[in-house]
């Protein structure tokens, strides 16, 4: 079987190879996981991948003339570290396809002058014993899947395991949001809007995005260079899907400072699930159980706005053991796990 490779060039607007392409990320994703939850509709991929303000590149794989694979690159422009992905249709693996798109992320890699390919892959729960243990002292991976000996392969290590959780809806909040404010105090405001950020929020958000580095990563390159116009950017590129965003932010009210962010990614349809986004509490402002605060604020702003929604899917580093608290009290519980993968390049 003889296979093609070639660079993809972001369309201006929805073309049948974008939608092809999108069809293969969703089919691996759901193989590996075992349903459709993490899906994504091509309209909803295309704005971010036009944002100007990020480095994004695609190769895909071609048999026949059908897209069966893509390699994902993606990385601030002054990192050292880029974000990769390979994905190929199970009916095409284990002919050289994987192997060919990685080749050709490592060469655009090096091209840039990046130290360091990072990865994470989503898998089942698994009850093997043949695992691999994360450095973190915390979860493991199964040895024996497709993508875990991908990535052994091809010079990566385990770094970090990840747990996704998902939340049924409607829940009944009113009790652990009463405890979150008593905890909170009248010192800590939240509040929550629907959209893009509002101007004079910019630069809270933008430092609160940065902020995402002191979660736990256990040796994965989480810095990101968040500024006031990349916020913007982010944000146009959410209005022109048709997902919509819903924040929740705090701020201390004695000295004016930012202390915490959650979101959640929201589908037009009410038969998908909704996918929380990042949640951090600033370092300083910790231990007044604002990131409970902050969840349930924006659970309540989804039931006020798009009420209906079967789920909210999350995921947190395993060794992020106060956030994975804070989750199961509301109610999450876990169905999936994610490995953090890292390849040191020469």
């Amino acid at each position: 079987m003889s296979f093609s490779i070639e660079d993809l060039v972001v369309p201006a607007e929805i073309t049948p190879d974008w939608i092809a392409m999108v069809r293969v990320r969703n089919e691996v994703e759901a193989e590996a996981v075992g349903n459709y939850d993490l899906s994504r509709e091509p309209g909803e991929l295309l704005p971010k991948w036009q944002n100007p303000l990020e480095r994004k590149a695609m190769v895909l794989a071609r048999v026949d003339g059908e897209i069966v694979g893509r390699g994902v690159y993606e990385t601030d422009t002054d990192s050292l570290t880029t974000w990769v992905s390979v994905e190929v249709l199970p009916a095409f693996r284990n002919r050289g396809i994987g192997s060919t798109l990685h080749d050709r992320l490592v060469q655009l890699a090096r091209a840039e002058g990046k130290t360091a390919m990072q990865d994470y892959v989503t898998e089942k729960v698994s009850d093997t014993t043949d695992v691999i243990d994360s450095p973190t002292g915390f979860g493991s991976v199964p040895r024996d899947t497709a993508s875990s000996r991908f990535l052994l392969k091809h010079g990566y290590a385990l770094e970090q395991v990840g747990r996704m959780s998902r939340l049924d809806l409607p829940v009944d909040i009113s009790m652990l949001h009463s405890e979150a404010m008593d905890v909170a105090g009248p010192n800590y405001v939240v509040r929550t809007y629907v959209g893009r950020t509002p101007e004079e929020l910019l630069e809270d958000m933008a430092a609160l995005r940065r902020s995402m580095s002191d979660a736990p990563s256990g040796g994965m390159d989480t810095e990101s260079a968040w500024t006031a116009d990349r916020v913007r950017a982010d944000d146009d590129a959410m209005e022109n899907s048709p997902r919509t965003m819903l924040t929740a932010m705090v701020h201390h009210s004695p000295s004016g400072e930012v202390a915490g962010y959650t979101e959640l990614d929201v589908p037009p349809e009410l038969h998908r699930p909704v996918a929380q986004g990042d949640t951090i509490v600033v370092a300083a402002h910790r231990g007044h159980r604002l990131g409970m605060l902050l969840k349930l604020a924006n659970i309540a702003l989804l039931e006020d706005v798009a009420p209906g929604h079967p789920s909210i899917t999350t995921s947190n580093a395993v060794d992020n053991t106060h956030m994975l608290a804070v989750n199961e009290a509301v109610g999450f519980v876990a169905w999936a796990s994610m490995g953090a993968w890292k390849k040191p390049l020469d």
